[in-house]
Parts: structure tokens; sequence; C-alpha cells
């Protein structure tokens, strides 16, 4: 163990790394935002053990219950993905600790592949990737993304950084969110009752799920949703794969109900080698890559560090998801 972890550590960075990233780099990105602070990485478990119970703030994907009651320090849990359900929450909370997550740090990336497969299929370009592929110079029919239709699911992060990224290209936004009172960057904004959802995918060129995963929005998008979409309309799902209903998408697809899909999701997860959506041409799936940029663990780490300094300051953290009871 090196010296920087024999004492008191004030941050613990967890062995288990995310999306193929050196949990070493985490670290060393804390380090240079917080140089006043000890920063311990934890490399195998007797490590973590050790290190857990003496830490104000640890960081990574989940943190065992039995390491939570022995860390009479611990004030902050950072987890590193967006999403909190693996973590042991309620036994956090009752510990007096915070939760946070790593919301808002792949928006860009996900933006970015969500516009990039609208603009595949406004141009016809995985049409062109095929006849490339076969050596055909034969000419085919593309579309214009100019004047389309496109509703956003979710005003998040995500959601955000898509409507951001669409000005400019001159097309109409509907927004879908919780509390549509409160307005939005879109055109238009409306709430998730059936009502609201059918009105706006009914003038629907474009469909991008960007929301959460929860009892309210599983299988959002199943028969009824698509039969309302018209039939040139793509539905992009960059969020998660239980949104959609997938057995309705195969038929709606299969059918050409509607025009496409890409899913960087999908309902399983893995998708099976022999699923039917592989051999569609009017399917597009990348797995789960939309999130992925070189620059994850300098964006967390600037949420983290400043959530030290709130600690410090006793203001409010940032992407708190759980808070002390």
């Amino acid at each position: 163990m090196s010296s920087d972890q024999t004492a008191d550590p004030d941050i613990v960075v967890l062995r288990e790394g995310t999306e193929g990233l050196s949990m070493s780099s985490y670290a060393d990105a804390l380090r240079e935002r917080l140089p006043d602070r000890t920063v311990a990485l934890a490399r195998t478990p007797a490590e973590e053990r050790d290190l857990v119970p003496k830490a104000r703030a640890v960081t990574g994907i989940t943190l065992d219950a039995d390491l939570i009651e022995r860390a009479d320090r611990l004030e902050l849990f950072a987890c590193t993905f967006a999403g909190t359900d693996h973590v042991p929450t309620d036994a956090l909370r009752k510990h007096g600790v915070t939760v946070t997550n790593a919301g808002g740090i792949h928006a860009p990336g996900i933006a970015e592949q969500s516009i990039a497969n609208m603009l595949v299929f406004a141009r016809n370009l995985h049409e062109g990737f095929r006849r490339k592929a076969n050596g055909e110079w034969r000419h085919f029919q593309s579309h214009e993304f100019t004047d389309s239709t496109v509703t956003v699911v979710g005003l998040g992060s995500i959601g955000q950084a898509v409507v951001q990224r669409l000005d400019g290209f001159e097309v109409e936004t509907i927004g879908i969110r919780y509390t549509p009172e409160k307005g939005g960057p879109t055109d238009e904004v409306l709430g998730f009752d059936d009502g609201d959802v059918h009105k706006a995918f009914a003038r629907s060129d474009y469909v991008v799920l960007a929301c959460p995963l929860n009892d309210l929005t599983r299988g959002m998008v199943g028969e009824a949703e698509l039969a309302t979409l018209p039939p040139n309309a793509v539905v992009v799902n960059a969020a998660r794969g239980g949104l959609v209903d997938t057995d309705a998408l195969v038929s709606a697809l299969q059918t050409e109900a509607i025009r496409g899909a890409a899913l960087d999701v999908t309902d399983p997860e893995p998708l099976p080698s022999d699923h039917v959506l592989w051999d569609m041409e009017n399917c597009l799936i990348t797995p789960h890559t939309g999130g992925h940029t070189p620059k994850h663990w300098d964006r967390l780490a600037d949420i983290v560090a400043g959530n030290v300094a709130a600690l410090d300051a006793g203001e409010e953290l940032e992407n708190a998801v759980v808070t002390p009871e």
C-alpha cells in the first residue's frame, strides 16, 4: 500500500472500473482537482476493506453494505453510473451518507449519436453503406431532415443536449417531461400522460427516447404508440431498452408501420445473436456505446471534486439522488 494510503484518506476510489476505463486514471483526475486532499485507490478487496472505513468520500460502482456499517467518517458515496438501482441506497441514507450519480457526463456523446442516427435515416445513409459494401455504384432516394418534427421524451441532461444540438437544423421540436408546466427548450412541451404522448407521436417524424426507466415509462412505446406514429417515423432509443416493447417494435418494423429504429439499448440486453432485429435493414443497432467518451473521468471528477468542496461549505451537492435521514 502506498504512503498516501496509510493515513485516513479523504476520498477512496474503488477498484472496479466502467466502460473499459482505468480507475487509476480516475484517481489521478481527482488528485489534480483536489491537490490538498488525500485520494486513495483501493486496488484489491483487502485494500477496500481497509480504506473504506477510514474515508470521508467513496466513489465507484457500488459499495458493500457491510463496509457501510464500518465507515464512521463516510459522508458521500459518488456512484460512477447514472443509474443507482444497484446501490444499497437505503443503507447509505440510514448511515447519514449522501449518494450522488454520474448523470450528465454522458449527455454530449448520447446526443451526438442520437442526431447521427436521425441523419442516417434522413439521408438514407445506411442504404449507401450497404451498396458500398457490395461494390455497387447505384443511386438511391434520400429525405431531408429540414422541416421534420422531432419529439424528445425526457428533458433532463440528455434530452436538453439533444435539443441544443438540434438548433440550426430547422426542425420543430416537442418535449415530453414529467412537469410540462415548467416549460423547456423545445417549441412545445407536453406531459407523460397517454393523451399527450399520442398527441406528440401523431406529429412526429423522429422520436428520441432520453428518459429514465421507471414504473411510469416502462414499455411506454408499445403497440398503441407505434400505431399512432406516422409510417415515415423513426424511433431512436438512447436511454433504456425497457422503454420499448421489443415485440411490438419488431412487428412495426416488419410491416413497415414505421420507417425505422435506431437502438443503442435493447430489451433484452445484450441482444441475443439470433434475434430478428439483427437482420432488419430498417433497424440500426449499437451495443450501448452512446455515452462512451474519453472525457468520462474528467467530467465525473469535476462533479465529485466540487461536491467534496460543497461538503466543507455545507452547500447542496450536485447530482444528489439520496440524502441522509
